[in-house]
């Protein structure tokens, strides 16, 4: 049966609007999810420009409330948590177990702004009566999304609050698998974390349940370092927007490190000019990670790659959502992962605009979008 619902709609020119679309019933191997919540990142307002309509929102929690006949995994009721990062099992990448970069459903790899396997069926959602995109395949700043089975994973833990579930989607798994699937941090490395947004906090609590000896967060906003504190940095620096690729502050973390620089250092903030930052962070043979997915060309002086340093530039923290999903939650379980105190603020949908603004003033670690 078809439904109506709200959701917001991305013109493409930089504009968005809140606009009633219509679902229809799941085919096959597809779910309808009510979306409880929603949590935001910058790449929700990069979506903005991406050139064409699609519903917005790429990180959310909710209920299955209607399910294809093919459908096993989750039952009418169940309490999911939404993936983009959707693998089909038997492309070259899946079957190097890097699901994340499925060739053959992957919004990134495939193209943000069009349609692949892992969409659900394109005429499933309609805006003015033509077929609309999901952003990144899920579209999850609306009242319900409809979506292929494998782009949910069922919450082990039934009574989460559906706005700390919701930042597992993309924000929690980006810096969590940073820490714990690419770099392996141990007790005995130091860690540097430049931006302590949502992805840079989880990037600090998930050292700090690596034991790592020092971790230094760098930001620009004192809110945001004395949030870092509460996650677990050892120490703070105050950046200044005025340090040309923070090379002064760089040299507050050699002063930190015995003159040395970290074992690892990650870049959380999107800004281009700060792409080459981790490399002035670490050590010789040291690891910069960056983590924000810069799309942008940066000049880097190639004196900061001396010696023998390394630059990755991972997706979505390696994610493996059937596996990674249960264990953050098992961790916020046991009480060694702070997701509700990440929740800076709640907002409705009617509220997006206000929650993009604080977003980008920095007065919010993570801004959640609610649905009653």
């Amino acid at each position: 049966m078809r439904l109506s619902c709200n959701a917001a709609i991305s013109k493409g020119n930089g504009t968005f609007s809140i606009e009633t679309i219509d679902i229809e019933k799941p085919e096959d191997e597809e779910v309808i999810i009510q979306i409880k919540a929603a949590s935001l990142c910058h790449t929700d307002l990069n979506s903005l420009h991406w050139g064409k309509p699609l519903v917005m929102g790429h990180e959310g929690s909710g209920i299955v409330t209607q399910i294809g006949k093919k459908v096993r995994s989750v039952a009418i009721g169940d309490p999911v948590i939404l993936n983009w990062a959707t693998p089909c099992g038997h492309c070259y990448q899946c079957h190097k177990e890097n699901e994340h970069l499925c060739e053959n459903n992957s919004p990134v790899i495939a193209g943000s702004n069009g349609y692949n396997s892992g969409h659900a069926h394109l005429e499933g959602t309609k805006w003015k009566g033509q077929p609309i995109l999901r952003s990144f395949n899920i579209g999850t700043l609306s009242e319900y999304t409809l979506v292929k089975e494998i782009a949910v994973v069922k919450n082990p833990l039934p009574n989460m609050s559906h706005a700390s579930a919701s930042m597992i989607s993309c924000g929690v798994m980006t810096g969590f698998g940073s820490v714990m699937n690419v770099a392996k941090i141990t007790a005995q490395d130091s860690t540097v974390v430049i931006g302590a947004g949502g992805v840079g906090l989880n990037i600090i609590q998930a050292a700090k349940l690596c034991k790592s000896k020092m971790i230094v967060a760098i930001d620009v906003h004192e809110n945001r370092l004395a949030m870092a504190k509460e996650f677990g940095a050892t120490h703070t620096i105050l950046a200044s927007k005025d340090d040309n690729g923070l090379i002064k502050t760089s040299q507050e973390v050699r002063t930190l490190t015995n003159g040395r620089g970290a074992d690892y250092a990650f870049e959380c903030t999107g800004i281009p000019k700060l792409g080459a930052a981790p490399l002035a962070m670490i050590r010789n043979a040291g690891t910069a990670i960056q983590v924000s997915g810069i799309e942008e060309q940066v000049l880097i002086d190639m004196t900061l790659f001396e010696w023998d340093k390394k630059y990755i530039n991972p997706l979505y923290g390696q994610c493996k959502p059937q596996t990674d999903f249960p264990k953050i939650i098992e961790y916020y379980k046991q009480g060694k992962l702070m997701l509700d105190d990440m929740v800076s603020k709640t907002y409705s949908i009617d509220q997006l605009q206000d929650a993009f603004d604080d977003m980008e003033s920095g007065k919010t670690a993570k801004g959640v979008i609610v649905f009653n």
